[in-house]
């Protein structure tokens, strides 16, 4: 896997969109989703993501980072050396994100970090974290933020995964406990991170809707995934896993059809009539997802927001049709359950697709501020100095 990733960067098909010298040759996204296309028709290992790396992190990177950022960051994601994790929500800031509370202290040409991180995707398999934290008090929330590039693999950095209602353990806790963050490892300018987060924050609302191409064998990168094994063995690992009737975080159409027909339902007028609107409804978040695609950004002033929301409206519905299909055998998992317990599985995480990426509440206050033009939403404490603010834990009542 190693030599296969160090090979497609070489040669610009990592990441096509990419400067050329960073695993990119500089296309436009068409002229780079053909290349995508073509490697997806070959059946061959995908591009390397490094789970929020190529998605959030590289991006970012590319739009503020020092030309030494980055051939010291974006060049490694391209050939699948490490993963990237993010570490932006709080216990207390969540859908408040400008109210972080983790501190980071100046230390001669380094930074210390205290504090903590939650809903952290794959932290448990990064080497690196994209980070803000809180370093200047007396400025409002907003600009008292500093955009930084963490080491995970230090003594300072605590990771527990979290067991989710499903069993499975996709998000973890972070605890940082006087981390250090080199001098140079400040993305964009000191007290200025939240400018930054918003690059990559529009980045993640538009991952958050995207699908691979067809054919691609995914695989991880970093030492702690695939990047050591060969490639014979993940596209084994692959053939094996395409068994699945769900692949992503929603049914196909077509296997809910065969749902209906399976549980005796696919002549009941209701079911018909549900049936034909979750059909309807996929196929215009494909389209819709296409369009966003083409625009390049330029569609609302809003896309990814907009992707998102339709992305998670799917999940909600996925789940509700198919368990009103199976009606109680919903609650089944294992080798007795519908579809061998992947959709008992893949019901009870749904609800987090309506959470990560941004709540679907702050994805209507985008639309409706970016997209529409609508005045933004009344703020009290925009141009109040942190240390005066009570927020997240801080608050009286949030207990």
């Amino acid at each position: 896997m190693r030599e296969w990733w160090r090979r497609l960067a070489e040669a610009g098909l990592a990441h096509p969109t990419w400067p050329v010298g960073v695993g990119g040759r500089g296309l436009g996204s068409s002229r780079a989703r053909i290349v995508t296309e073509e490697l997806g028709r070959a059946g061959v290992v995908a591009p390397p993501t490094g789970h929020l790396a190529a998605g959030l992190a590289a991006p970012t990177i590319l739009a503020h980072g020092t030309p030494e950022q980055i051939d010291r960051y974006v060049g490694p994601i391209a050939r699948g050396e490490v993963a990237w994790c993010q570490l932006f929500s709080e216990p207390g800031s969540g859908s408040d994100l400008a109210s972080v509370a983790t501190r980071a202290v100046r230390d001669g040409d380094e930074w210390v970090v205290t504090g903590q991180k939650v809903w952290n995707s794959a932290a448990d398999l990064s080497q690196l974290g994209m980070l803000i934290a809180r370093t200047d008090l007396d400025a409002p929330k907003h600009r008292g933020i500093t955009y930084l590039l963490v080491d995970m693999d230090q003594p300072g950095v605590e990771v527990r995964p979290l067991r989710q209602m499903n069993g499975q353990s996709a998000f973890c806790e972070v605890f940082l406990t006087e981390a250090r963050v080199r001098g140079d490892a400040v993305l964009g300018e000191v007290n200025d991170g939240w400018r930054v987060a918003q690059t990559t924050l529009a980045a993640e609302r538009g991952s958050l809707s995207g699908r691979a191409a067809p054919g691609l064998v995914q695989a991880l990168s970093g030492p702690k995934g695939d990047l050591d094994r060969t490639v014979g063995e993940v596209i084994d690992r692959a053939g094996r896993a395409r068994r699945s009737r769900i692949p992503a975080g929603a049914v196909p159409a077509r296997t809910m059809f065969e749902l209906a027909r399976e549980h005796g339902v696919s002549g009941d007028p209701v079911t018909r009539q549900q049936l034909g609107r979750y059909y309807s409804q996929t196929r215009v978040d494909a389209w819709t997802g296409r369009r966003i695609a083409a625009a390049r950004g330029r569609l609302t002033g809003a896309d990814g927001s907009l992707a998102k929301l339709a992305t998670s409206r799917i999940c909600q519905l996925s789940r509700d049709l198919s368990f009103s299909i199976v009606g109680a055998a919903a609650m089944l998992d294992g080798g007795d359950a519908p579809l061998e317990g992947e959709l008992h599985r893949v019901g009870l995480a749904s609800p987090g697709n309506r959470l990560g990426g941004g709540t679907d509440e702050i994805q209507r206050n985008v639309i409706g501020e970016r997209g529409l033009g609508l005045p933004r939403e009344p703020s009290a404490d925009r141009d109040v100095p942190y240390r005066e603010l009570r927020v997240g834990t801080q608050r009286p009542d949030a207990g």
